[in-house]
């Protein structure tokens, strides 16, 4: 064994964690710098060659808060990134304006429109035309100008007529399309909105057709898939793509390797000195006042979750039904745009609230301290999260409905439009100092801790390093501004999306986990540290960079394409060893009688493994390589990746967690274990059936129409509400039932747990609880 603690010495481990986090983030920093310098420019003025302004740069920023005032990512995308119900506008665009365009010059030339053009060479020499002159550059940096033509001002005016009639519910056409895109019914743009919105939308077409300075790929690396203008994929997408496989495939077999031979031999070694410990710590323990204030946190984590489903479930019916649920009048004031910012942001808001709530639960716990005022601050901080939840909500609806007199209050007050952080910046404000407060009662309930001599020092150490990291991450959020460029902007966001809550969130939750396993008697604490630094060390390592797998349509250098592409694929790696966690957490976990108490707890955390390799592995790096989601960003691939790594991994690892602390909270003696089945199953089953029957086949075919025809065929209304995909949409019942069955069950679950106790828990006969058959 000397040679492994050698090998794995704690010292070491932290010294070349430190040294890649500071790689790592002062990599993403730096690209951070490259992605400003290399940005599509946003125009002083668009101009026709006869010196016609068509549009300014504060047209432009005024149409991007008009969209986002309007909901932004959650009525269609931006540059892929958004809902997946109406069209990607930049797509949608570009390619209405190269058909309006090669019209103008087909008749021109020919007298007739392009279809009708009966010569082939003809039909050839209009293309190329359309081509050069839709991909030649003409920005002047000097002046900040663009010069198009007239032909190309008039098809922006045809575009734009198209867009305004939508947005202002003008024409029969339009009202039908405004069904089928699920757009608020009566809610529409002024004509000064609606001309902005035309602005933005132009300009991010424009970035997506134009070619960069001394490139022959656009600012977007010619995405979207757009025939028409020469948008195809680039050398540099094919060659990275291979490499990501290559280095998945080296990565996976080096790793499996590792933990055969050497870390799985030397983790064999994890009991503890005096043994597997023989009773249940927790028969000892004080639940200090503090801890009993948590419970009120997990009733919210209920009811949340009760709403996003049944919000989740009225959100995917708008596809079939654009406007309505079976006629039932409730679209005016709850439309589509408005249910799915709700379904969303619930999904963060109460993962989150379960994980924090855990952490201020088990801090007191494992230190035995309870800091003058804790209890009181522990309430101030669940009502503040009640009013921003509230607040938000509120801010939002107001929002989408145009009761904000400006934008500027829309942003502040109102929605942002950007996904996953939809609330107004003052609501964003808040939720960061509640967060600080959050750190600030994590820190002061471990301090005693520091001052031992405790062998699980370091592992503590990591909690509170991971808990100072989710106060101060979110704050990314708050680097941009009203007006900031969109690249910046979505640069920013993931970090918040993909680092906050992928990221450091899963490292708090491994090394709370692990702490517990110690402090129960169940796993030797230095086993356990250096358990949780590999994991950390090998999860970040890879996941830091592997952020800019979100960016690489989002105008930014063909280096973030390259470093995503790599980074993603590492990213998989950890996740394919699953099966060696699984079998060491089973070990550990089935050893004692005593341990039939956390059997529910144990289960619900250990399903967080399989969705991590299914619905973070498998259905991550579906997507995750440049050539599949150069075809497939923004499709129904993307949730099917979403609700199975953010449901399967991080909420079933929120109500694992939540169950622990229940066990303390409650009296398990009088659980209702056959709820907690129907829970357990049916929540995994209900998600697989929703993944695997529809999200997946609907993004598939998506995909398929995206590769043989253009991308932005794929989210047209005449192909989302073809026959084939609204059955698709149709098979998700089944799933959704059988999972909300689950959700349901659950909450029945912990409503029947909290009132069987209302006196404190009895520690007699607690050993007695058997879990069933599985």
């Amino acid at each position: 064994m000397a040679t492994y603690r050698t090998l794995f010495s704690i010292r070491r481990l932290w010294i070349i964690l430190i040294a890649s986090m500071a790689v790592m983030f002062g990599t993403l920093l730096y690209f951070g710098g490259e992605i400003y310098q290399t940005k599509p420019p946003i125009p002083n003025a668009v101009v026709t060659e006869a010196g016609e302004t068509i549009l300014t740069n504060e047209d432009i920023l005024r149409g991007q808060a008009v969209w986002r005032a309007m909901g932004g990512m959650q009525q269609g995308s931006i540059w892929g990134h958004g809902s997946y119900l109406a069209p990607d506008w930049s797509a949608d665009w570009l390619h209405r304006e190269a058909v309006a365009l090669l019209d103008i010059r087909s008749y021109q030339q020919e007298g007739v429109a392009f279809d009708d053009v009966t010569d082939p060479r003809d039909q050839e020499w209009l293309r190329a035309s359309l081509e050069i002159e839709m991909r030649t550059n003409t920005y002047e940096p000097e002046s900040g100008v663009v010069t198009i033509s007239a032909e190309r001002a008039q098809a922006i005016r045809q575009v734009g007529a198209h867009f305004s009639a939508l947005f202002r519910g003008e024409g029969e056409e339009a009202l039908t399309l405004r069904e089928e895109y699920a757009l608020p019914l009566h809610s529409s743009l002024s004509v000064d909105d609606a001309a902005a919105l035309n602005d933005f939308f132009f300009w991010t077409s424009w970035s997506a057709a134009t070619e960069r300075p001394d490139r022959d790929f656009t600012y977007t690396s010619n995405w979207p898939h757009e025939p028409l203008v020469g948008n195809t994929p680039t050398g540099p997408v094919f060659i990275w793509t291979f490499i990501s496989v290559f280095l998945l495939i080296g990565g996976i077999g080096a790793l499996v390797w590792f933990y055969a031979k050497e870390f799985d031999l030397w983790r064999a070694d994890s009991e503890p000195d005096g043994g597997v410990a023989t009773s249940d710590f927790m028969d000892g323990a004080t639940i200090t006042p503090s801890m009993k204030a948590t419970a009120k946190f997990f009733w919210i984590v209920c009811a949340l979750f009760l709403v996003q489903v049944g919000l989740g479930i009225l959100t995917a019916h708008f596809a079939v039904e654009g406007q309505g649920l079976y006629g039932m009048p409730f679209f005016d004031w709850l439309p589509y745009v408005v249910s799915r910012t709700w379904h969303t942001q619930l999904g963060i808001f109460w993962i989150a609230t379960a994980w924090l709530a855990t952490g201020l639960y088990v801090a007191p716990l494992l230190t035995g301290y309870e800091p003058p005022f804790q209890k009181f601050l522990v309430n101030f901080l669940f009502y503040s999260l009640l009013v921003i939840v509230v607040g938000s909500f509120a801010g939002e609806w107001a929002s989408v409905h145009g009761m904000f007199e400006n934008l500027t209050a829309a942003f502040w007050f109102g929605h942002q439009g950007y996904e996953y952080i939809d609330l107004g910046r003052f609501w964003q404000i808040y939720l960061f100092i509640g967060l600080l407060l959050w750190t600030f009662l994590m820190l002061r309930a471990l301090w005693p801790m520091f001052k031992s001599k405790d062998k699980a020092g370091s592992l503590v150490f990591l909690v509170v390093v991971s808990t100072i990291a989710i106060g101060l991450l979110f704050g990314a959020g708050l680097m941009w501004g009203e007006r900031t460029h969109i690249s910046m902007m979505e640069y920013w966001r993931w970090w918040v999306v993909h680092l906050w809550v992928e990221g450091v969130f899963e490292v708090f939750a491994t090394a709370i986990v692990a702490a517990l396993l110690v402090k129960m008697g169940l796993v030797r604490a230095s086993i356990a540290t250096i358990s949780v630094l590999i994991a950390t060390i090998i999860f970040l390592g890879a996941g830091v960079l592997g952020t800019f797998h979100h960016l690489y349509w989002s105008g930014t250098p063909m280096s973030v394409l390259a470093l995503g592409a790599v980074f993603s694929a590492l990213e998989v790696v950890p996740l394919t060893v699953v099966g060696f966690e699984a079998y060491n957490r089973y070990r550990v976990e089935g050893q004692q009688k005593w341990e039939a108490t956390y059997h529910w707890p144990f289960l619900f955390l250990g399903s967080v493994l399989l969705w991590n390799l299914v619905g973070a592995g498998m259905l991550g790096f579906l997507i995750n390589p440049p050539l599949a989601l150069y075809y497939l960003q923004g499709l129904n691939t993307t949730p099917t990746h979403g609700h199975a790594a953010l449901f399967g991994v991080y909420g079933m690892l929120g109500l694992g967690l939540m169950l622990y602390c229940l066990r303390g909270l409650t009296n398990p003696a009088v659980w209702n274990t056959k709820l907690l089945g129907i829970a357990f199953w049916c929540l995994n089953i209900g998600l697989a059936m929703m993944v695997f029957m529809s999200l997946l086949p609907q993004g598939l075919w998506q995909g398929y129409a995206s590769f043989s025809e253009y991308y932005a065929y794929a989210r047209t209304a005449e192909f989302m509400h073809s026959p084939l995909m609204e059955t698709l949409v149709w098979v998700r019942v089944p799933g959704d039932i059988v999972f909300a069955v689950g959700m349901l069950a659950f909450v029945l679950f912990v409503f029947r747990a909290f009132v069987d106790t209302r006196q404190a828990p009895t520690k007699a006969s607690l050993t007695d609880v058997k879990a069933p058959a599985e």
